[in-house]
C-alpha cells in the first residue's frame, strides 16, 4: 500500500502531482507588506503552500561573540549567529495576519518551529503541518513535541547520517506520527546540481516506508523537476519577490516567474512518469503508417527476380514487414509491378 499524506486536505504521495512549498524564509526583508506580497505571488505562481520560519535569536541561539558563533565560509560568512537570525527571522506578531491573509487568498500556510514555545504558539494558529529543519534533525525531543501534536510531519534531511534519520524517523513514530515526509537535502548555500545525489531518494523511500521529497537550494529548477522524475512527491525551494532587491536568502531563491515554471514543469514531469506502458497510444495512431516497410522501388516485369534494385525497405509502412526482406529477394514477381506499390505476398511467386 502506498504511503500518503495529507496537509489542509490536500494529499501527497506518489499518485498525486507533486506539492510545492514556497520557503518564504527571511525573504520578507523586515517588512511584513512584502511578506503578504510573498504570499500573493506564491499563490499567482501555483504554489501549494508558502512556508514560514518561527524562531527569534534568542529562541535559536545566544548573544555571543565568541569564534563559534560566526559562520565560517559560505554566503553568511564572518556573520554573528544572533545577529544573522535577529535580521532573518519573522516576526511572531506578524504571524496570525500571514495566516489569515493565506486562507483569504486560498494557499496553505505552515512553519518550521525551532523550539517548543515555536509549536505552542504554531499550534495556537491552526497550522496544518510542522516542518523539521536539516540542522535540527538532531533534536530528537523537539521532533517528539512536533509528533505528539497528530499533525503530519515533514524532516529535512541536511547534514544527517543514516543512523540519525533512522532515529528522527523512529522518534517521529515513537510519539505517535504516522504521516512523514522525509525531504532529501544538501545544505548548501547554493548547493551545486553536482552535489545534490538524487538517486538517495529512492534508497531513503524503501528504507523508511515514507513519503519522499526535496529541499532544494540549487539555482534554478532542473534539479527539482530532476527529483519529481525519480519520486520526490514534496519539494521546496526558497522564494523571494526580487533578487536584486537582496535578503538573507535572496541569492539562491527562486524569483515568481521561476516559482511558477517549477510548478509546471514539475506537475508535467511528474504526469510523464505515468505508469509501464508498451501499448499503442492514442497520439502515435497517425504514425504507424510512417514506419518502414517493403516497396517496389523500380517497374518489375512477370517472373523477373526480385533484387535489392527493386525492392527495399523504405517508408511509409504500407508494405510487407522489412524483416521479410531476406524471404523476398531472389524469389520471382508473380505478375507485374509498378515502382511506389507496396509489396504484398501476392506479388510473390
Amino acid at each position: 500500500m502506498t504511503r500518503t499524506v495529507t496537509i489542509a486536505g490536500r494529499r501527497i504521495g506518489p499518485e498525486d502531482p507533486p506539492y510545492v512549498v514556497a520557503e518564504m524564509s527571511g525573504n520578507h526583508n523586515g517588512d511584513i507588506g512584502r511578506a503578504l506580497a510573498l504570499i500573493d505571488a506564491a499563490k499567482d505562481a501555483g504554489a501549494d503552500a508558502v512556508k514560514l520560519q518561527t524562531y527569534t535569536a534568542d529562541t535559536i541561539t545566544i548573544d555571543h561573540d565568541g569564534p563559534e558563533f560566526r559562520v565560517q565560509g559560505g554566503l553568511w560568512d564572518g556573520r554573528r549567529l544572533y545577529e544573522l537570525y535577529q535580521e532573518a527571522h519573522t516576526p511572531w506578531d506578524w504571524h496570525p495576519r500571514l495566516f489569515e491573509h493565506a486562507s483569504k487568498v486560498g494557499i496553505t500556510v505552515f512553519s518550521s518551529p525551532f523550539d517548543p514555545t515555536a509549536v505552542a504558539f504554531l499550534g495556537g494558529l491552526g497550522a496544518p503541518a510542522f516542518k523539521i529543519a536539516s540542522f535540527e534533525l538532531i533534536d530528537l525531543p523537539l521532533i517528539e513535541l512536533c509528533a505528539g501534536t497528530g499533525k503530519p510531519l515533514i524532516m529535512s534531511t541536511g547534514l544527517a547520517s543514516p543512523q540519525e534519520i533512522a532515529e528522527a524517523v523512529a522518534s517521529a513514530r515513537g510519539a505517535g506520527c504516522d504521516e512523514i515526509i522525509l525531504l532529501h537535502c544538501t545544505s548548501g548555500y547554493p548547493t551545486p546540481a553536482s552535489q545534490m545525489h538524487l538517486r538517495t531518494l529512492q534508497h531513503m523511500a524503501q528504507q523508511h516506508d515514507v513519503v519522499v521529497g526535496l529541499s532544494d537550494h540549487t539555482l534554478g529548477v532542473a534539479v527539482s523537476v530532476a527529483a519529481v522524475a525519480l519520486g520526490a512527491c514534496f519539494i521546496e525551494k526558497h522564494f523571494t519577490l526580487s533578487r536584486a532587491e537582496g535578503g538573507v536568502d535572496s541569492d539562491f531563491s527562486l524569483e515568481p516567474a521561476e516559482l511558477a515554471r517549477l510548478v509546471e514543469d514539475s506537475r508535467t514531469a511528474w504526469e510523464a512518469l505515468g505508469t509501464v506502458q508498451y501499448e499503442e497510444a492514442a497520439c502515435e495512431a497517425s504514425s504507424r503508417d510512417h514506419r518502414r516497410s517493403l516497396y517496389v522501388t523500380a517497374d518489375v516485369a512477370a517472373g523477373e527476380p526480385l533484387t535489392p534494385d527493386n525492392v527495399r525497405s523504405i517508408r511509409p509502412g504500407f508494405g510487407l514487414p522489412p524483416k521479410h526482406l531476406p524471404q523476398v529477394l531472389g524469389r520471382r514477381a508473380s505478375r507485374a509491378l509498378k515502382r511506389g506499390a507496396p509489396l504484398d505476398w501476392s506479388m510473390v511467386e
